[in-house]
């Protein structure tokens, strides 16, 4: 079967070394949908916004799915947000997660139907058109929420999936995408 998802991994090869990428990796390759798998190594301490975006580029599926590697996916997560999109029509699908080593910064946005008009804090473990996010991009500091914010410019159609589908690790070594911090800093 032709895989319809390619699935972005950028890594720090700190998170290689310390078994968080192969935590991720088992994650991604019990995924009940096929998928493609593309990991992009920080080799130049760039951050995650250019590693993520050169995975972006090798894409060639109709969706591209985004897991930092210091996280994992539940076993359906693909095959829930593709139903998803499939159902509603989505360009943009996003769920929710677990928090392990900390709590959700974001609670009151669980299970919040998406709002164009008053865009709020997502994560990048997103399904989206591959289309749209090439048209997008991956810019600079706090590239996740201008990465969605650039897709409501661009007219997509978001879908909030009330599910908790992968989980979220907090911990010391996240870099929220700086390349001075965390991970990218140890090496």
């Amino acid at each position: 079967m032709i895989p319809e998802v390619s699935v972005v991994v950028p890594y720090h090869p700190a998170r290689a070394r310390n078994g968080m990428l192969a935590r991720a990796l088992t994650s991604i390759n019990k995924q009940t949908v096929p998928h493609h798998l593309i990991t992009v190594e920080d080799t130049e301490k760039q951050g995650a916004a250019a590693t993520r975006q050169r995975g972006l580029d090798e894409a060639t599926t109709p969706w591209v799915a985004f897991l930092d590697s210091d996280d994992e996916m539940d076993p359906t997560h693909l095959e829930q947000l593709l139903a998803c999109a499939r159902e509603t029509g989505a360009d943009y699908a996003y769920p929710w997660f677990r928090v392990r080593g900390g709590r959700d910064p974001f609670p009151m946005f669980f299970g919040r139907p998406w709002d164009d008009d008053h865009p709020h804090a997502t994560t990048i473990t997103i399904l989206v058109r591959t289309g749209l996010a090439k048209l997008v991009g991956f810019h600079g500091q706090g590239e996740d929420f201008a990465f969605t914010k650039g897709c409501v410019t661009a007219g997509a159609h978001i879908v909030h999936l009330p599910v908790r589908s992968w989980t979220w690790h907090h911990h010391g070594a996240n870099s929220s995408g700086l390349p001075t911090r965390g991970d990218a800093r140890a090496r």
